[in-house]
């Protein structure tokens, strides 16, 4: 193992880092250390995720691309806006959905993915022009330099890329690129991306045009022609980054701001915790069998509203209706007048397995000592993200995500530049992930990019890849109805929503007894692992308000890496 085996963690156990006047937590101690360097060197937050997530896509191929998409939350200290940005890329219009790779061969879904205009270069170059205060040039230094030397393997990346092999190596281009001398590096060695560097040193030379309306985008429009898409270079324009009004949502004695729709996020999440509130959730014992039904029915409700975000250029949305108080209270009033009246645990024992369908989450329980046995997985929701949080010592705050979903052409790669599509449906109202075929519509995702402010002013912020539609309100509820600190609000266990047999799937520690008492509420359980993946990597910041002093959380699940700089 080279000096850089010092760069490879692990999902594990992570120590939060307080006392600091700036903060950074990102999945990737490279990237971590990057963004450091350009606050260090006078860069602001806007400076420092651009940098960041220029070398993110560049030490984690498998997770994120150049060619995908960005979301944006962002504090801007002294005007004390918040600014969101969408820049998901557009399916290219007046052409059908292009999908190279057939059904079975999807990667991280079942769902064949389809084509797509990359997002990521316009994304970053809008933040440069709106806040960017460091020049262009050396915000991609960094990105270059570990795409010509290559970073090393950790055993996440290995697994993840045996986890996606099928799909990515489907083509010639994907075997090439990631199995360089015919199979995956193994941990420890270093993966040098074949052909990136080139591509990155023309985004740093001719900046984000390169890949835009440059020579990269001309090489991707041919590729699509090559294989049958017929996309032109107008299309490589014609659904720009938008500045977009973000979500509001009063809870308690916080506001919670969501990214607006058409990203559905925020109608979930505000759905959820409404919910909760009505259902009284801060009176419950945290980790109790109460806590888990009411958070099932919870997230259960939230997930029956993600339908109505779309693009509001293209169709009425309801925000209102969907943030509504007295709304909430009345799903509340549903799910407390339908709680059983007796003990349902010979229901449960009798009626067994035999109440789960076949598209429901596989629950079987009644392990030894009352504990579940383990689950299938949910795979709906593609868990290839980034997470990046990032405050400067002026205060401006910002909760980013990046990620290879919604990245271009399925399984190819244009100029290093490795890509998986999207797996949008188009026009299903309970998808997680839906497009609209007209010129200029954004599509509809689930990114959990979110800022909690007490009297007006940041005091967390919060957002994870993998599964965020569901863990998001649980992360916020241990934060702001448990008040548990950042650190355990992060590491608690966290659940799927409860699905239509009444099975609630959690992390697999929960306290004696817990099961048990489920099952007397008529519930079901399932298993996954005690620190599942899939379940996310959270990227926390919070501020302490007494002192005004940040401290930056990593999740134990992946392999985050939190740092700042003191105060």
């Amino acid at each position: 193992m080279t000096d850089k085996g010092r760069y490879i963690t692990n999902s594990g156990p992570k120590t939060p880092v307080g006392g600091l006047k700036a903060a950074v937590t990102t999945d990737n101690a490279i990237v971590t250390e990057t963004m450091v360097k350009i606050l260090n060197a006078g860069g602001n937050a806007a400076d420092a995720v651009i940098a960041g997530a220029m070398v993110q896509a560049a030490v984690e191929p498998y997770m994120t691309n150049h060619a995908g998409l960005i979301t944006m939350l962002y504090y801007e200290a002294k005007t004390g806006k918040i600014h969101q940005l969408d820049s998901l890329g557009g399916h290219a219009s007046g052409l059908p959905p292009f999908k190279p790779v057939p059904p079975g061969m999807g990667g991280y879904a079942a769902l064949p993915p389809s084509a797509i205009i990359p997002g990521f270069m316009p994304g970053l170059k809008a933040i440069h022009g709106k806040f960017g205060t460091r020049s262009w040039t050396e915000l991609c230094e960094d990105a270059v330099y570990w795409a010509e030397t290559g970073h090393p393997v950790s055993t996440f990346e290995y697994g993840m890329n045996i986890f996606a092999e099928k799909f990515i190596t489907f083509f010639p281009e994907g075997r090439d690129f990631y199995q360089p001398g015919g199979y995956f590096p193994n941990v420890g060695d270093i993966f040098t991306p074949p052909g990136m560097a080139e591509t990155l040193r023309g985004v740093r030379d001719h900046g984000p045009d390169h890949m835009i309306t440059g020579e990269w985008a001309e090489a991707f429009v041919a590729k699509g022609n090559e294989l049958g898409w017929k996309v032109e270079m107008g299309h490589m324009t014609e659904t720009p980054p938008r500045w977009v009004e973000p979500l509001r949502f009063h809870y308690n004695e916080y506001e919670l701001v969501f990214l607006g729709p058409p990203q559905a996020q925020g109608f979930f999440s505000a759905v959820a915790l409404g919910v909760l509130k009505h259902l009284g959730i801060r009176g419950m014992e945290q980790g109790s069998a109460e806590h888990f039904w009411a958070m099932g029915h919870a997230l259960r409700q939230g997930s029956r509203h993600w339908e109505y975000a779309h693009d509001d250029q293209f169709y009425d949305v309801p925000r209102e209706a969907v943030i509504d108080d007295d709304y909430h209270a009345h799903l509340a009033k549903l799910i407390r007048g339908s709680r059983p009246k007796v003990d349902m645990s010979d229901h449960i024992r009798l009626s067994g397995d035999s109440a789960v369908g076949s598209g429901d989450y596989l629950s079987q329980f009644g392990g030894s000592g009352g504990r579940p046995r383990l689950a299938k997985h949910d795979e709906k929701q593609p868990t290839g993200s980034c997470e990046i949080a990032v405050v400067d010592a002026e205060g401006n705050w910002c909760q980013f995500m990046d990620t290879l979903q919604g990245s271009g052409i399925p399984g190819q790669v244009v100029g290093g530049i490795p890509m998986v599509g999207s797996h949008a449906t188009f026009g299903h109202l309970q998808s997680s992930m839906d497009a609209t075929l007209i010129k200029g519509a954004k599509q509809r995702s689930v990114i959990g990019n979110t800022l909690v402010l007490k009297d007006g002013k940041p005091v967390f912020s919060a957002g994870s890849p993998g599964n965020i539609h569901c863990t998001l309100p649980q992360v916020l509820s241990y934060l702001l109805d448990f008040k548990l600190d950042p650190y355990a609000a992060v590491d608690a266990p966290r659940m799927l929503p409860m699905s239509e047999s009444s099975t609630v799937v959690i992390e697999d520690r929960l306290e004696k007894g817990v099961v048990e008492d489920l099952h007397k509420l008529g519930v079901r359980v399932g298993a996954l692992s005690g620190y599942d993946w899939h379940m996310g990597s959270f990227a926390v910041i919070a501020r302490d308000e007494a002192s005004g002093t940040l401290t930056a959380v990593a999740d134990p699940r992946r392999c985050g890496v939190a740092d700042g700089i003191a105060a």
